[in-house]
């Protein structure tokens, strides 16, 4: 075991969950649900989707190297089989387009030590993939809509257990992906970049353009482009096409459409969704799909 998975493991199991309100949400397209500031929310999604957005913007997302403070947007669109954690720093609504399921839990925890400070919303995306198991179990959070008043003995038990196992996997799911970027998205040692590299991680559907990520960065343009391509051997813009591009294989491997797929990482069109990803991975998205699950030739 190494020692990063010791202090994670150590960080995991000094964690101490106490337990609010569970809840299952069915949406109708344009419904919505508000979860207000100061509560802390386990959610996961478990049909269609929803697009996440706060209400303002809030300065509690803390840089692990210089303890700067920054403003944080969490938009972002979530597709079935992606988890979130909002730690209530600000107001988050969730709005489906279309019918959608949702598990949420009010949790309170001391944050764990041994790891970077959390983010005021931390989302795992294809946390199904990521953890079948505790995935499983989070669709489940919550009494069921049909018989709300229906409990057993021993049912705050369990529940608790299911909602601590779900969020020590949310935790450990982003603790990976914050130390394993993956094959060519290793942190540079550079601060700001790697600022902007893990704004568009976190965001990859987000309309990221040179000034917007100049901005994180706290640089200009050209001192961005410049460092940028030194550092990660390709443009700002190629790094975000890049991210896309991983994340597009992710969602297109849990059986996403192309339409879900190109919609949730900010495509104006399927149309430029599919070239871009036939330039990067040499096949359409929809015959890379079939490929990767078995799906024969037509």
């Amino acid at each position: 075991m190494s020692p990063d998975s010791v202090a994670l493991e150590d960080a995991l199991s000094s964690l101490d969950v106490h337990l609010g309100q569970t809840r299952r949400w069915s949406l109708s397209p344009g419904g919505t649900v508000d979860l207000d500031r100061g509560r802390t929310v386990l959610g996961y999604v478990a049909h269609g989707e929803v697009r996440a957005d706060t209400l303002g913007r809030t300065a509690c997302a803390v840089a692990v190297s210089t303890g700067a403070a920054t403003p944080t947007e969490a938009g972002r669109t979530l597709m079935a089989g992606d988890a979130f954690l909002s730690l209530g720093c600000d107001a988050l609504t969730l709005r489906s387009p279309g019918p959608g399921r949702l598990a949420t839990a009010v949790v309170r925890f001391a944050p764990p030590a041994g790891l970077p400070p959390l983010p005021p919303v931390v989302y795992v995306p294809g946390f199904v993939r990521l953890e079948p198991a505790a995935a499983a179990l989070a669709a489940h959070l919550g009494p069921r809509e049909q018989y709300p008043t229906i409990s057993q003995a021993g049912d705050p038990v369990i529940c608790r257990l299911m909602v601590t196992t779900v969020l020590l996997s949310v935790i450990r799911a982003w603790a990976q992906t914050v130390h394993t970027p993956g094959p060519g998205l290793a942190p540079s040692g550079d601060a700001f970049l790697d600022r902007v590299a893990a704004a568009v991680r976190d965001d990859p559907g987000r309309d990221w353009t040179v000034d917007r990520l100049a901005l994180v960065g706290a640089m200009s343009r050209t001192v961005l482009s410049e460092r940028f391509r030194a550092a990660f051997g390709r443009s700002p813009a190629g790094y975000v096409t890049e991210v896309r591009i991983r994340r597009a294989m992710d969602l297109l491997q849990l059986g996403h459409s192309v339409s879900e797929t190109s919609r949730a990482l900010g495509y104006a069109s399927d149309e430029g969704f599919s070239r871009a990803f036939r330039r990067h991975v040499g096949q359409a998205p929809s015959s890379w799909r079939d490929q990767r699950r078995g799906v024969p030739p037509a």
